[in-house]
């Protein structure tokens, strides 16, 4: 398995699936969970989508359950493989929107050693030690364990299965030529004995023995393996061996060692044996001078050790190797690839060779045969000798360049079509391409793609520039001028170049100057070199389709957005938006930080909302578009339903089919949900801005997300006057009452339920003087008042069954029973329950329906009708699953654990409550859950009383010490509504 120490957890899968933390096996359960596990384990830090985890477990028979069988199995993998305080934000596997990912960096995965040692080995022989490579490649079947992912059930264990089988034999077979370079002969036969059967109809297999064969004074035999290989494949197949094979039975008959058994293993003199005359090759034609045209180093290269590294590592012997490195305009490309080519040098003993193609250049752009008439001169060729059309030109530069290594680069290339006539083809040569372009048509043997220098890079840059001392003297100026230059050498440079020239600015005055996107381009510019003139260049590369879409993109709210937003943006389909956007990651306009996913370098976001804001009438309609796009996706995501937004615009058709993809559509957006708010606002769209933090405010809650709630609603109210919806002041006052509640800030509930219910009634709006009176009434109920509690209580039932808000009205009598049940008037407060319930199934919301269900156990629970409460709870659970809502989920399950205690069955309360326990610690953060230390003391008191029923007193006493040791654990808060 390697080196163990570097990662906690060991997994293996080449062989039965395993795993250890430390030399500790883990416990991994019923195969199938196992075959969940290997599906996120060899697709490695990628997203594994629920329907893919099905699909290839259960192929066309899944599970009844469908879906809800994968988070039981993937709670018991987090069980055995995390370790024990390991919270939320530490889980090796993580759920997110759609499906599972496991964390690549956390997990030591046999398969991945297995491809770091092929790679080395690869390296080592390339490099011509085939000693090193034969360990690594020992090391590497060692990993072997049988039969890989031994007894796994499902169509991607079989699929994954028959490809590491296959690896296995591909390493059996490098591992076997190498030994024919080192000359062990006799153990390369046995290992080909043992392999034979397994591939007759394989050339490879038999070119490779016939090497040992010969290696071993034996070329007779190998000519043999010739002849019965020719005869199998005619008799058998119809047709001729390959040209590798007939290459060397060739060889065999030449007596060609070097050819047949490398040149550290070819004995000397042999060539020149009686009877095997040495066949000459072609004579080797060398340049006049040893040609090198590379321009200047370009200053000093920071933080591109991983990408040099990439450019200068060994290449394949005998052939022509191929790098590319692509990236948007000022992110280093250039330098990169001439300090590459400086270290290549002395492996190209014939020449280096430079050609600026100027794709992206003001000057006219060079043509092939332009490039290649100034390639053959750098060579020596006389002008009038060369030919005037492009084939003519590439035979004369194929045959000029076959005896040679050269070392050639092509900077600022814009195409395939440009490269490929230019490629040299003497074995040995290297090709360095940049351009601002991802040149997927050309084949390459590495790929770069260059991104901005990451902070600390950045802040190097800037210091080498400036100088340390000046550096020095403003440390965070410097760190905000590094952010404003976004990570762009070429920006940096400018900014450097600008402080250099005036030792009377500060960094503090340039980033001042660079307030805003207005001025934030402006300043990076000195004399002929400009940010924005490089970023104009790639732009007018572009069609008339590319162009608009690249300006669109430019007026997102979010910083990261997918297909639907852009597609919005667009006004255009999905399919086109989709090929729209991958041609601009293709130019290095925009880049994909992960699959779905878009978004724009700062810079060039600010030059894209430039160029779109020269279009005034054709960025409004995209500006609203967008706003609309997040408006209906908060709506629809919002329990609250049609009827709890009254005002605004009416959507004739939703973007989304149901709340469940608005609501990942939402969680896709992240934490820039509030942006998008003042994003609206900045813009003067008061009306968006005020509807999309009142439709926001439902889904924060269920996520307990209540500061992203409470700072969105403080951006809209800053800008109610300006609203021409007059039922936003109502409405934003109770959205923040609302989430006031939440964090348990009584004040804020009282004073903004108030002034709402004031306003509400003022406005001739009773959803909003509902909402109010159910505020003003859940601070009653907080303070131990259920009398006070029922007057706007009742009231705010009766308004919201008129208006016939079945959110509204769920609410409001969860609140009234509450208060009925505070008053010890149990039938009325289950009646209450029992229609809230009612008007959940009608909403068809899973959190309401569960939230009602929690209550109406609760009541049952205070009757001592357990089964009963036992029922509803296990209903509740059911939904709740479906939501996410870890509060309730956990407060759920240790009501049920009470009830079972009840029943007489308390070790089934104990598991219960510690289920609860670990999904309050690990789902939930008292950081932003305000309730999480009354959860926490309800949970334990509640497990000491089992523990307490079961016997074990010790346990019991434990649990009711943690209690008390709690904040407020000695004046334990009961009761009430809310979360609770």
């Amino acid at each position: 398995m390697g080196d163990g120490s570097r990662r906690a957890v060991r997994l293996a899968v080449l062989g039965p699936v395993r795993a250890w933390r430390g030399s500790t096996p883990l416990p991994l359960g019923p195969v199938r969970r196992q075959a969940v596990l290997a599906a996120l384990a060899l697709r490695p830090g990628f997203l594994v989508s629920h329907e893919q985890l099905l699909d290839g477990i259960w192929g066309a028979s899944p599970p009844n359950s469908g879906r809800k069988v994968l988070p039981s199995y993937v709670y018991a993998l987090r069980q055995a493989l995390d370790a024990g305080s390991a919270g939320p934000a530490q889980s090796l596997i993580r759920g997110e929107p759609g499906g599972y990912r496991l964390l690549v960096g956390e997990v030591q995965l046999d398969a991945a050693d297995l491809a770091e040692h092929v790679d080395a080995a690869r390296h080592a022989k390339a490099s011509g030690d085939p000693g090193t490579a034969v360990e690594r490649l020992s090391a590497a079947l060692a990993l072997f364990d049988g039969e890989p992912l031994a007894g796994l059930p499902g169509p991607f264990a079989d699929v994954e299965r028959q490809r590491l089988v296959e690896r296995l034999r591909t390493v059996r077979v490098e591992r076997l030529d190498c030994l024919v370079l080192l000359g062990r002969f006799a153990e390369a036969l046995d290992g080909l004995a043992t392999l034979s059967g397994s591939g007759p109809y394989d050339e490879s297999l038999a070119a490779l023995r016939m090497r040992a064969l010969y290696g071993s004074e034996r070329p007779v035999d190998a000519l043999g393996v010739y002849r019965d290989m020719c005869a199998l494949l005619r008799d058998e197949l119809g047709v001729d061996p390959g040209e590798e094979l007939r290459r060397v039975h060739e060889a065999v008959l030449r007596r060609d060692d070097e050819r047949l058994l490398g040149a550290a293993t070819a004995r000397s003199g042999d060539s020149g044996r009686p009877g095997n005359p040495t066949v000459a090759g072609p004579p080797r034609i060398r340049l006049r001078r040893a040609v090198n045209e590379l321009p200047g180093d370009a200053g000093r290269l920071v933080g591109r050790d991983a990408e040099l590294a990439q450019l200068t590592a060994p290449s394949a012997p005998g052939s022509v190797s191929v790098v590319t490195v692509d990236g948007t305009a000022g992110v280093g490309k250039t330098a990169l690839v001439v300090r590459a080519a400086r270290e290549l040098s002395d492996r190209c003993p014939d020449g280096c060779l430079y050609v600026d193609l100027r794709a992206h250049s003001t000057r006219r752009r060079q043509s092939p045969e332009q490039a290649l008439q100034r390639l053959l001169r750098s060579l020596g060729a006389a002008s009038g000798e060369l030919p005037g059309d492009l084939d003519g030109l590439t035979a004369v530069w194929r045959a000029a360049t076959s005896p040679l290594r050269l070392l050639l680069v092509l900077d600022d290339a814009l195409d395939a079509d440009q490269i490929r006539p230019l490629l040299p083809a003497g074995a040995g040569s290297r090709v360095l391409v940049a351009g601002r372009r991802r040149l997927a048509g050309l084949d390459a043997d590495r790929r770069v793609t260059l991104e901005p220098l990451a902070s600390d890079a950045s802040v190097s840059l800037l210091t080498h520039l400036i100088g340390r001392e000046r550096a020095a003297r403003e440390p965070q100026a410097a760190q905000r001028l590094a952010g404003l230059c976004d990570g762009l050498p070429l920006a940096l440079r400018i900014a450097g170049s600008r402080l250099q020239s005036r030792d009377t600015w500060t960094v503090e005055y340039l980033v001042g100057r660079m307030a805003g996107d207005d001025h934030r381009l402006g300043e990076l510019s000195v004399g002929d070199r400009s940010v924005e003139a490089a970023f104009r260049l790639s732009y007018d590369q572009l069609d008339a389709e590319q162009q608009r879409g690249f300006r669109a993109l430019g007026l997102a709210p979010t910083v990261e957005f997918d297909v639907l937003a852009s597609a919005t943006l667009l006004d255009r389909p999905a399919a086109d938006t989709e090929r729209i956007l991958e041609s601009l990651v293709d130019a290095s306009l925009v880049q994909q930080p992960r699959p779905g996913r878009y978004r724009l370098h700062d810079l060039v976001r600010v030059h894209a909302r430039r160029l779109a804001d020269a279009l005034p009438d054709e960025a409004a309609a995209a500006r609203r578009a967008a706003l609309g796009l997040f408006l209906d996706a908060a709506r629809t995501a919002s329990d609250w339903g049609p009827a709890g937004f009254p005002t605004g615009p009416r959507p004739t058709g939703s973007r989304f089919a149901h709340w469940q993809e608005a609501e990942a559509w939402l969680d896709g957006a992240g934490g820039e949900l509030v942006d998008v708010v003042g994003y609206a606002a900045a813009l003067g769209e008061a009306d968006h801005a005020c509807w999309i933090a009142e439709a926001l405010c439902d889904y924060f809650m269920r996520r307990g997300r209540y500061h992203e709630s409470q700072t969105a609603l403080e951006i809209a109210l800053a800008h109610e006057g300006e609203a021409t919806d007059r039922r936003m002041g109502a409405a934003l006052r109770n959205c923040v009452m609302y989430t006031g509640g939440h964090q348990r800030d009584y004040g804020v509930v009282l004073t903004n339920a108030t002034e709402a219910l004031d306003l509400g009634r003022r406005l001739c709006e009773p959803g909003e003087e509902a909402r109010a009176l159910a505020g003003l009434g859940t601070v009653h109920l907080r303070r131990g008042d259920g009398d006070a509690a029922m007057s706007p209580l009742i009231a705010a039932v009766d308004l919201s069954r008129r208006l016939r808000n079945d959110w509204l009205t769920w609410i409001t009598l969860l609140f009234l029973g509450l208060a009925h049940q505070l008053q010890g008037r149990d039938a009325q407060a289950l009646a209450c329950f029992d229609d809230a319930c009612a008007h959940a199934e009608k909403a068809a919301r899973p959190h309401m329906l569960g939230r009602a269900l929690s209550c109406a156990a609760d009541a049952h629970l205070h009757f001592g009708h357990y089964g009963e409460a036992k029922r509803l709870l296990r209903r509740a659970i059911d939904q709740i699953l479906h939501t996410g809502d870890a509060f309730l989920c956990a407060r759920s399950l240790t009501r049920l654990g009470t009830a079972e205690e009840a029943e007489g069955n308390p070790e089934t309360a104990i598991a219960l409550h510690h289920q609860a326990l670990l999904l309050q610690r690990r789902l939930m953060s008292p950081l932003t859950e305000p309730n999480y230390d009354w959860l926490e003391m309800d949970i334990r008191n509640r497990l000491g009383s089992a523990y307490a029923a079961a016997g074990h007193l010790p346990e019991a006493s434990r649990e009711f010490q943690a209690v008390l040791d709690l904040p407020g654990g000695r004046a334990r808060h009961t009761g009430g509504s809310g979360r609770r």
